[in-house]
């Protein structure tokens, strides 16, 4: 495989992971643990996929994923935000209910091809850069959004008062509350937003990679997004990195299986980027210093009336 096709899969395989793994870290720059991001991404799936079918519009389809998936994070802040429930049992509820909302829903979809498919879109001048043109700027805007949004992150993340504000939300929601911010609602807001994006990720495997609904496609991708937040330090650039790390495993398992090569067994072959995974949180494990860029508050629901 050339570095071209490699890079462009990479990309490609990485979007899903890229665009869960974003929603997670707006709603855990917040204060709020999101492990649900596999419901989240199952239920964005079959909503994407469904929205697609019937209007023929793979924006309507992500549209109707941002608005599926933002539903149920709604969920998610009544539990963790307002009756304070456990953030990790909860997030295991969603993947629960987003996965048996997902077959539900899709039971009568499976089989079923899209009437349309996303197409790239060259970007003038950008794609003509050797082997970086080619890869990254002749892909469809899905996965121009997913480069975007945690860019443009970062960047306000940094220089704005809103980004200011969102890293007090994480570290001491008590400080904001004294100054007179809506705690609350911002978090309400970070949770609802970030479960939606979430959302997009699998709606891009069932709208763009497969084109179909299977149920439980995202196969675990879900958990590796949650894995990949701790990986990139909850710093939104490292996650396009760290996205695009395993993207590549997934593109050469893919590679390595069509080749035939006997040498090595298509199950082990399917299981890399999971062990991979599992090599990376016992690394930071073992460092320890990535965890401490977590912020403070995470975890913890905020109660006005214990400051």
């Amino acid at each position: 495989m050339s570095p071209e096709l490699l890079l462009a899969a990479a990309i490609a395989g990485g979007t899903p992971l890229l665009f869960g793994a974003f929603g997670g870290l707006l709603c855990e720059r917040a204060g709020v643990m999101n492990i649900g991001l596999e419901g989240f991404m199952l239920v964005g799936a079959v909503a994407g996929f469904a929205g697609t079918l019937v209007t023929g519009s793979p924006a309507v389809g992500a549209l109707a994923a941002l608005l599926a998936s933002g539903l149920l994070g709604l969920l998610l802040a009544v539990l963790t935000i307002t009756l304070r429930m456990n953030q990790v049992v909860s997030g295991l509820a969603i993947v629960i209910l987003g996965g048996g909302l997902s077959s539900y829903f899709g039971s009568t979809l499976v089989g079923i091809p899209l009437p349309v498919k996303v197409q790239p879109t060259e970007l003038p001048l950008l794609s003509a850069i050797p082997v970086l043109g080619p890869a990254l700027f002749s892909q469809d805007w899905l996965v121009y959004l997913s480069l975007l949004l945690p860019i443009s992150f970062a960047l306000g993340l940094r220089y704005t008062r809103a980004g200011l504000v969102l890293r007090a939300l994480g570290d001491r929601p008590d400080v904001l509350d004294t100054l007179g911010q809506p705690v609350f609602r911002l978090r309400y807001a970070y949770v609802v937003a970030g479960s939606a994006i979430a959302g997009l990720g699998g709606a891009y495997l069932s709208i763009v990679v497969t084109p179909s609904w299977i149920q439980n496609m995202t196969a675990g991708r879900g958990w590796i997004a949650v894995a990949l937040i701790i990986f990139a330090s909850w710093r939104p650039m490292y996650l396009i990195l760290g996205a695009w790390l395993f993207g590549a495993m997934e593109a050469l398992r893919f590679r390595l299986q069509i080749g035939g090569d006997p040498i090595i067994d298509p199950y082990f072959l399917n299981m890399v980027p999971y062990v991979a995974t599992l090599v990376v949180l016992v690394l930071l494990a073992i460092r320890g210093d990535r965890l401490h860029a977590a912020p403070e508050s995470l975890g913890t629901a905020y109660d006005r009336e214990r400051r």
